[in-house]
Formats: structure tokens, C-alpha cells, sequence
């Protein structure tokens, strides 16, 4: 399960794609925060930045994030959208599509989408729930737009057996889904070529609902018990439905009404099983 960990990335851009930087680090603290550095410096879109390990990955709300080193593909893409500030949630909606795509293309393996932002099993088996992969998006927004948005992702891909005390039970990796060793340069490959696809049909309305639609039917949260704790409440029922503006509609068990919740009010979201 562990043959690619030593191994270093070659690919140095995806042909046909926007794509056309890769750089690779043995180690960093957070490819988000170098890339997003870089974006700052005028950098352009296209580049992409990959990690063998991250001494300080980050998810949302800053909430750290960690891999054995060389075991997952620790990843940020910089591109320039032409989008408005409330539209960024499609950038990660359509990275954690193209994940998917990615995993079942390489791995067999077909995740389900956590909202607002994580990769879990999602089989209805033993596993189901452990998270795969976390994705978060940042952006640089000055004069009320957006100029840069960097896309960082860790991917949980070819991990040891005896994971960390912190991980066991809450984590799992594609090798131990598929009991192969995946590639994790093809597996970067797949997904940058995805996430070029889905960001050239999100310039146009029509594409917009296309990527919607896919992210409610691998949704992992339409139709369960979840409880989302925001700020000032919390909020326990079934969520209904994702709204064009990537909201969660959630049918509260306390109030039965239906309470529309905005990604970021979002303190933790958690399924209940």
C-alpha cells in the first residue's frame, strides 16, 4: 500500500489544460499559503503547487491537518476566475467533483461530497463516513473583486495501516478502500484535467447547474440527520437540499422549519448516524 510514498513528482503541467506550472516541494507549511503568496506577487493562473508533506495544513477555520509524509497528495491550484465573492463556493465545488471523477477514474473508488467541503466513504458499509479528503478554497478579493483564488487539497492516498491515534477511526485512504497502491501522479493528472473541465463550464449559467446537479447526486449529506452548529445556534434535522448559491436547506427537528445555512456561518457539520 505504501510503494509511491518515496516516490517524487515528475508532471510539470497537464497538457490541454490551464494548468501549466506544477511545481513540486518535498515539504512545506502550507502549499495554500505559498501559493497564495505567490498569487499576491502577480503570479499567474495556471500554476500548481505539490507537497510530499505539510508541516501545517490547514482546513477550514484554520483547523490543522495532517498525513504521513509522502502518503497523500497535498496540492493548490492558483487560478484568476472571473467571479463575484459569493460565487467562489463553486471553485470548491467543482475541485471536490473532479476529486471524485479523479477517484473513480484511478482508484474505483467513488467517494461521496460532505457539505460543505470534505470527501467521505460514502458505501453504506463499515467505513462509511471516515473522511477521505478536505478541500478549501481562499481567495484575494480587492476592490469588491475577486483576482485569485487558490484551491488547496489533501487527498489521503496511499497511508500506513497503523495510522496515528488521531486519525484511526475518523480517516481513510484510497489504498485502503481499493487494497491497492494508487498513483498518486496520475492521480493529480486526473483531477487538474477534471477540475480544468468543470471550471470552463462554470463560466456559463448552464454549466453552473450542471456542476449543481452532480454535487446532489454524490451528495453524502441530502437525506441525513445532521447537526450544524453555527455562531449563535444549532441546528439538528434532515437536510432537504443544496440551493444554487450552496446553501444547506435543513429541516430543524426542534422548530420544523426549514433553515437555510450559509457555508460560511458554519462553525462544524457533522452527519449523524
Amino acid at each position: 500500500m505504501v510503494a509511491d510514498m518515496e516516490r517524487s513528482f515528475d508532471t510539470t503541467a497537464v497538457p490541454g489544460t490551464r494548468f501549466t506550472e506544477v511545481r513540486r516541494v518535498a515539504e512545506t507549511g502550507s502549499t495554500n499559503r505559498d501559493l497564495l503568496k505567490l498569487a499576491s506577487e502577480g503570479a499567474s493562473e495556471g500554476v500548481v503547487l505539490v507537497a510530499d508533506h505539510q508541516t501545517a495544513g490547514r482546513g477550514r477555520l484554520d483547523r490543522s491537518w495532517s498525513a504521513p509524509p509522502g502518503s497523500s497528495l497535498l496540492v493548490s491550484a492558483l487560478i484568476r476566475p472571473e467571479l463575484d465573492p459569493p460565487e467562489v463556493f463553486l471553485v470548491t465545488v467543482a475541485a471536490a467533483v473532479a476529486a471524485c471523477e479523479a477517484c473513480d477514474t484511478v482508484a474505483g473508488v467513488r467517494p461521496g461530497i460532505k457539505w460543505p467541503n470534505d470527501l467521505v466513504v460514502d458505501d453504506g458499509g463499515p467505513l462509511e463516513g471516515r473522511k477521505l479528503s478536505g478541500i478549501l478554497a481562499e481567495s484575494i478579493v480587492r476592490e469588491g473583486r475577486v483576482t485569485a483564488v487558490v484551491l488547496g487539497m489533501g487527498l489521503n492516498v496511499n497511508w500506513p495501516d497503523d495510522l496515528p491515534e488521531e486519525l484511526a477511526g475518523i480517516a481513510v485512504s484510497l489504498a485502503q478502500l481499493s487494497s491497492v497502491a494508487v498513483d498518486r501522479e496520475e492521480l493529480l493528472a486526473a483531477w487538474l484535467a477534471a477540475f480544468d473541465r468543470w471550471l470552463t463550464r462554470i463560466e456559463s449559467d448552464a454549466g453552473r447547474a450542471e456542476l449543481m446537479e452532480v454535487l446532489r447526486s454524490r451528495s453524502a449529506t441530502l437525506g441525513r440527520l445532521v447537526r450544524v452548529q453555527m455562531a449563535d445556534r444549532i441546528v439538528i434535522g434532515v437536510a432537504e437540499q443544496i440551493t444554487g448559491a450552496g446553501h444547506l436547506l435543513v429541516r430543524s427537528d426542534e422548530s420544523g422549519e426549514l433553515v437555510e445555512i450559509a457555508v460560511g456561518d458554519v462553525v462544524h457539520a457533522t452527519i449523524q448516524r
